[in-house]
């Protein structure tokens, strides 16, 4: 069938929507909501669709056309479920499980037909988290058995006067429901709020007397203090004190009424290091520092006790033969700090007298590559932006020249970009089925580094690395498998991926025939060597890159400002129309 997909913007569920249509067959195309009624009145026109599915949608489709075609929208609510914040309600309401229903569209918001429905456990993870797992899984799943229902022509749709659907109505979830009171609100209330707003829109709050929006939380089972009192920083992150314990919060948000320059999220400590400190903290200038110098760093082991639960972003663990290097980064986007970081951390887990090393394994994002916010913030985006990819090749390049063991990338979530070509770099790639891959760079007007032009031709042939990365689509896990990009799904639920990579990595070092497989890797990266050495794809990409980041005129300046900052025409668009089928 001829689909047009219609977002407010390609998120992660759309561009899954999109990528699984594509899979089987549909021709796809894409408009995007927020560039207005006409916009999505001109691809109606254009493309003719014989169905019209909008995965995420934050504004009313133009009445002529639900009117005049089937138009399905995905809402992020059980049967009968209405209103615009139904994912904080589940949340904030502590519901074990969720639902999603896809309902024709009609003048009553959430309350048309019901072409499908599906429902999913709410784990206690932060909201975009759960968005693009579990509720991911069930809306895809949701939406493929509607345009199969619609495609067969005799389905009828289940009307929401059904008895047994009922209805309840939620209001917007609004930040007086979500503000905390740090004096009498306990760790567990003040966890589920932050958790509840992780990504969008925050928890607004006041540090240092200045407003801030609070962005994710995790427990810290040693740290005490008076509560609301701010008691340390740990790789960017800062913790507060609770009634009853402390929470670490990842990163902070200015408001743009608040006339910060950079009004977007990044790292905790570099927002809180630019307010002025509290009496009696000592000399020190806002903003001197990449974190407040008044607080102290107080930093972890790579390998924690297991009744530690603490937050830390890189774990390091050992069962048997097997290493596990796991990284969470928010967003997935990793700025210079965290790509040395990761890569010191990378050198230990070599260190230790092990087959196989995982490398990934945590639910949700594996990579998405360069850290842009933290860029955009910078004195010097082009140096900062050198920098960032420096490191991050750094990482890659340590990964590729490891050939004494068997490295896997293990990717729970999605991932882009560079992160793409860091699970490259390993030997094996691993993705959970419900992931979506953007291995490309163009929609940031940059060439690409990472050793992209040596890892993705020798995975996926010449002609297909250049299709990708110039068509720059969003991929499913099961296409990326197909041509050769993945080699092994993991086809289980976000909660149970971590624990199904360590049996299947314990499986592989328990193969006999191991050491042979070792073997043969250093011999086919020595000849490899010989034939075009890394050092030259590297030097070839970054002198192209170079280019990009230090011409003030390169798209990439514009593109990345409007990506961060979400301008009208940022560079998470979707494909050209003629490019889209």
């Amino acid at each position: 069938m001829d689909i047009l997909l219609v977002a407010s913007a390609f998120n992660s569920l759309s561009q899954r929507v999109y990528a699984e249509l594509s899979d089987q067959g549909h021709g796809v195309d894409v408009v995007l909501a927020s560039h207005g009624a006409d916009a999505v009145r001109a691809a109606v026109r254009e493309v003719r669709p014989e169905l019209v599915v909008a995965p995420m949608l934050k504004s009313a489709l133009p009445e002529d056309v639900w009117q005049e075609h089937t138009c399905l929208i995905v809402h992020p609510g059980p049967p009968g479920d209405r209103g615009p914040s139904a994912l904080d309600w589940a949340i904030a309401e502590e519901a074990s499980e969720w639902g999603v229903t896809v309902l024709q569209a009609e003048a009553a918001m959430d309350a048309g037909d019901i072409w499908a429905d599906g429902t999913f456990p709410v784990p206690p993870a932060g909201k975009s988290d759960l968005y693009r797992n579990e509720l991911s899984d069930a809306a895809t799943a949701a939406v493929l058995l509607a345009v199969r229902r619609f495609a067969d022509g005799s389905f009828k749709p289940r009307p929401q006067s059904d008895p047994e659907v009922r209805v309840v109505w939620r209001d917007y979830f609004r930040q007086e429901q979500r503000r905390i009171d740090w004096e009498q609100d306990d760790t567990a209330t003040v966890l589920r709020k932050l958790r509840g707003a992780d990504s969008q829109p925050g928890v607004l709050d006041e540090l240092c007397g200045r407003e801030v929006f609070l962005h994710g939380g995790h427990p810290e089972d040693r740290l005490r203090g008076r509560p609301g009192e701010l008691l340390a920083t740990r790789a960017g992150a800062v913790c507060r004190a609770t009634r009853d314990g402390a929470v670490w919060i990842p990163e902070l948000r200015p408001p743009k009424s608040s006339g910060d320059p950079a009004p977007f999220r990044r790292p905790a400590a570099s927002v809180l290091a630019g307010f002025p400190a509290p009496p009696g903290s000592g000399p020190g200038m806002p903003g001197a520092y990449d974190r407040p110098y008044w607080l102290p760093e107080i930093a972890v082991p790579l390998e924690l006790p297991p009744e530690r639960t603490t937050w830390t972003d890189i774990r390091y663990r050992q069962r048997g033969d097997v290493g596990f290097l796991s990284f969470s980064f928010p967003g997935g986007a990793m700025s210079t700090v965290h790509c040395r970081r990761l890569l010191a951390a990378y050198r230990y887990a070599l260190t230790r007298r092990t087959s196989v090393l995982v490398l990934g394994g945590a639910r949700d994002f594996f990579s998405n590559g360069i850290h842009l916010n933290v860029i955009e913030a910078s004195s010097d985006p082009a140096g900062e932006s050198w920098s960032n990819l420096v490191a991050m090749n750094d990482l890659v390049e340590a990964v590729l020249r490891t050939t004494d063991r068997v490295v896997v990338a293990a990717l729970g979530g999605n991932a882009a970009a560079g992160g793409v070509m860091l699970a490259l770099a390993a030997d094996e790639v691993w993705c959970r089925t419900g992931s979506v891959l953007n291995p490309h760079y163009r929609t940031m007007g940059l060439y690409g580094s990472e050793y992209w032009t040596y890892s993705l031709p020798r995975r996926v042939g010449a002609e297909a690395a250049e299709r990708l990365t110039s068509e720059a689509l969003p991929m499913s896990a099961a296409t990326a498998e197909r041509i050769g990009l993945v080699d092994r799904l993991v086809p289980v639920p976000a909660a149970e991926f971590a624990a199904e990579v360590e049996r299947l990595a314990a499986d592989v070092a328990g193969d006999p025939d191991l050491a042979r497989r070792i073997t043969t890797k250093a011999t086919a990266r020595h000849a490899d060597e010989l034939q075009r050495p890394l050092a030259e794809y590297r030097r070839t990409e970054l002198a192209r890159m170079r280019a990009d980041f230090f011409d003030p005129e390169a798209p990439y300046h514009a593109l990345r400002s409007a990506f961060v900052r979400k301008l009208p025409h940022g560079s998470a668009r979707p494909p050209a129309r003629d490019g889209a089928r």
